[in-house]
């Protein structure tokens, strides 16, 4: 990566910008209506699935039940791929040269559609260009019921042209909006159903970027009360956004101590419970409430192995966390990473 890959390494020293995730990269707000995690009376789950693809750093992670897969981005080719229960990694969807490098990932059942966030961190030798690096910001819309087909392709960067931008997460709301996260210009972008984008949340003053390539906003989930959930990595805070009126968003108190910096992928577990990844920490925090996430308690904690865990995504009442080894990309380790794996959480 050129100087543009020092943000990811600036990341990995200032806490790792969970990027996308990083990359920080959707969680998934899958939400569940159960109570507990249940992995202990699901015996027949998966506890780890180990996948092979040399160089791939994949960032987001979804469970596409209807095809028993798992649906995993790639940091580095921008390709969306599959991986089965036994380890078969494989392209699941066409590539696409704007597809530089594939972040989150969201899985819009309803509707048929697979969203990712395109970003540009430098680390596609292809598809990389001092234009695109550190100012790229895209949705790729695909057709899960026709697999075959070319992505539609959303700009989002060029609704404000003038910062730097990292396209990292997405959710979807309950009429089919779209929400993305930039993890540069601190923006939430908003696409309709038509594929039109604006803008939907900013605050320059409050909540602008700060230092070139820092990780801000990363992992977002819609809560079917009508409100966003968004993460803001370098300040470790969660924030939460009414959809009908944005502009008085308000930060979600949480326990003194508990640090959420290099915070990444989110997930509503069900309406009072949010599971978040830390990367650098190496944990999946899970928080309570009881007031509509004006506030929140740490209810658990699951640790990780120390591989950089991202995202995360449901799977019959069951939650499995990615294992992307990011850290080795940003550092530039050789010989590259070849092996991943995702990984079910049991909180204790």
């Amino acid at each position: 990566m050129s100087v543009f890959q020092s943000p990811f390494r600036l990341m990995a020293s200032a806490r790792r910008m969970a990027p996308v995730a990083l990359l920080g990269l959707a969680l998934l707000s899958s939400c569940s209506d159960d109570d507990d995690e249940p992995e202990v009376s699901s015996p027949s789950l998966p506890t780890t699935i180990t996948f092979t693809q040399a160089g791939l750093y994949p960032e987001g992670v979804q469970y596409d039940a209807k095809n028993s897969r798992f649906l995993v981005t790639s940091v580095t080719t921008g390709r969306l791929g599959q991986v089965k229960d036994d380890g078969t990694y494989s392209t699941a969807f066409p590539d696409d040269p704007k597809l530089v490098s594939a972040i989150g990932t969201f899985l819009d059942e309803p509707r048929g559609r697979v969203l990712v966030a395109i970003a540009d961190p430098g680390t596609n030798q292809e598809r990389t260009t001092t234009a695109t690096q550190g100012k790229l910001a895209r949705l790729a819309i695909f057709n899960q019921n026709a697999p075959s087909a070319a992505p539609t392709i959303v700009e989002l960067g060029s609704l404000r042209p003038d910062l730097g931008h990292f396209a990292n997460d997405v959710t979807v709301d309950a009429q089919g909006n779209a929400y993305v996260t930039d993890s540069f210009s601190n923006l939430i972008y908003k696409v309709d159903p038509q594929n039109n984008a604006t803008v939907f949340f900013e605050d320059a003053a409050r909540l602008g970027p700060q230092a070139p390539g820092t990780f801000g906003f990363n992992g977002i989930v819609f809560h079917p009360d009508g409100y966003l959930l968004v993460v803001k990595s370098d300040e470790g805070a969660i924030y939460k956004v009414p959809l009908n009126n944005p502009a008085g968003y308000a930060k979600v108190t949480t326990p003194q101590g508990l640090s959420l910096v290099g915070a990444d992928g989110l997930l509503l577990q069900d309406n009072t419970t949010l599971q978040v990844v830390t990367n650098d920490q190496a944990k999946v925090l899970r928080l309570a409430t009881t007031d509509g996430f004006a506030s929140a308690t740490l209810s658990g904690t699951f640790a990780t192995q120390p591989q950089f865990p991202t995202t995360l995504a449901r799977r019959d009442g069951a939650s499995y966390v990615l294992y992307a080894n990011l850290d080795a990309l940003f550092a530039g380790r050789t010989p590259a990473v070849s092996q991943y794996s995702i990984n079910r959480v049991v909180f204790p």
